[in-house]
């Protein structure tokens, strides 16, 4: 076994070809799907009500997915433009969604008495999607699950336990891209889990696989948890539910005033593009598998956007924490173009951008391809712009504006006042 400072260094050389797809992917479906889902009331159901375990299990006897529903969630995140999918293999409650021999509670054993992660992976390949596996670290239905963290015989077993079950993942299922890790508790450090040595032998099962950060080693990439912040000099990927209240499945009638536009999800991809960030979606489907109604119609508009723009959202961009569109527009940058996706149209069809140093060659709508007139005066540039918003999907129309070289955003050089002492 490698030592840390030994793995460390091996993983940062083979990262740059094993992150490259994940990289340009940008966006990717999470799926939250267990026993939780049977009672609609969020994910951790089971410790923030306090179910006894014995309870909780019967759950399993209404646990019925219907045939197909891993190709329904496999479907529509490919019309959403979703390039990648993650699973719930097993949440908090300890319940795995495959045979697993170290695990009895399981969903072949119980409830469906199918294979709900084999049903997954063939989706996923079957709509060309990468596969991703969340493996929770917590358990709460392990009678070591909370012992571990003060006594060494149960964390033996403990760890023991989880090691098998990931074992289990990444060697019965053929080639798996990502080990989605979630919860380090009861332990507090990398060495409680024995992350080194688990690591080193799951990457040896699928050499190309990427890892989150969640079992205390920096591994691949961060994953903020319901914000988008980008973390800079580092691969990071925002996860965030649909409706900004439960990961798992909620009834679709009241949830759905919660539930998030397409243009809010179209937003949140254009922040993590510009941040050099990925946007890990969730949907929450309901016990039979059936992905929520309110999550339909705007996947598909979405995706019927990203078809016409998504050339500002795919792909490795420049990382751009302090580039700034006009007041109405968000930016990316892919070396010596600025995209600028505008959702307020200017009445006056006039649009201005300060402080760029660099000198504009050609602005143009994305995705039509009309020229828009220009000037450039010093740092600022002034765009004429259609009367109509040219974009009739979701009025999210986006302006791409080449430079002479690679963007140079200088801040507010225009306006004495703020610029006299540079606050930007």
């Amino acid at each position: 076994m490698l030592s840390k400072p030994e793995y460390e260094e091996y993983i940062a050389k083979t990262r740059d070809k094993r992150m490259d797809w994940w990289r340009k992917a940008r966006f990717g479906m999470f799926i939250h799907f267990g026993l939780y889902s049977v009672v609609g009331r969020n994910e951790w159901v089971m410790a923030l009500e306090g179910w006894p375990t014995d309870e909780y299990e019967k759950l399993a006897n209404d646990f019925m997915p219907k045939p197909g529903a891993a190709r329904e969630w496999a479907k529509l995140a490919k019309e959403a433009g979703m390039q990648y999918m993650v699973l719930t293999t097993r949440h908090h409650e300890g319940f795995s969604l495959w045979d697993s021999r170290v695990n009895p509670y399981n969903s072949v054993k119980l409830g469906p008495k199918r294979d709900i992660v084999r049903e997954f992976v063939d989706a996923c390949r079957e709509y060309g999607l990468r596969i991703g596996f969340y493996s929770s670290l917590m358990d709460w239905h392990h009678p070591d699950g909370g012992t571990a963290a003060y006594d060494s015989d149960a964390r033996k077993r403990f760890t023991d336990y989880i090691f098998a079950l990931n074992k289990e993942l990444l060697t019965n299922y053929g080639k798996i891209d990502i080990l989605w890790y979630d919860v380090a508790s009861p332990m507090e450090h990398w060495e409680g889990w024995n992350s080194l040595e688990m690591n080193q032998a799951m990457r040896a099962f699928q050499p190309d696989i990427i890892i989150n950060n969640r079992s205390l080693l920096s591994e691949d990439f961060g994953t903020p948890e319901g914000h988008i912040v980008p973390e800079p000099g580092k691969d990071w990927e925002a996860c965030m539910t649909f409706n900004d209240i439960s990961w798992g499945y909620l009834d679709s009638e009241q949830a759905a005033k919660y539930a998030h536009s397409p243009q809010k999800i179209i937003s949140m991809l254009m922040q993590c593009a510009a941040g050099g960030g990925n946007l890990l979606l969730n949907i929450g489907p309901a016990p039979d598998g059936s992905v929520p109604e309110e999550a339909i119609e705007p996947l598909k508009a979405v995706g019927a956007w990203l078809k016409e723009n998504g050339e500002c959202i795919y792909g490795i961009k420049n990382r751009a924490h302090k580039v700034m569109g006009s007041g109405v527009c968000m930016p990316s940058i892919d070396c010596n173009i600025l995209y600028a996706m505008n959702g307020i149209w200017p009445k006056e069809g006039e649009l201005y951008f300060n402080g760029y140093a660099s000198r504009l060659k050609a602005a143009s709508i994305l995705a039509t391809g009309e020229a828009l007139a220009f000037e450039q005066n010093r740092f600022r540039i002034r765009l004429t712009l259609p009367k109509e918003r040219p974009d009739k999907i979701l009025g999210l129309t986006v302006l791409k504006l080449e430079f002479d070289g690679p963007v140079q955003f200088l801040g507010f050089t225009e306006t004495p006042a703020l610029n006299k002492g540079r606050i930007f």
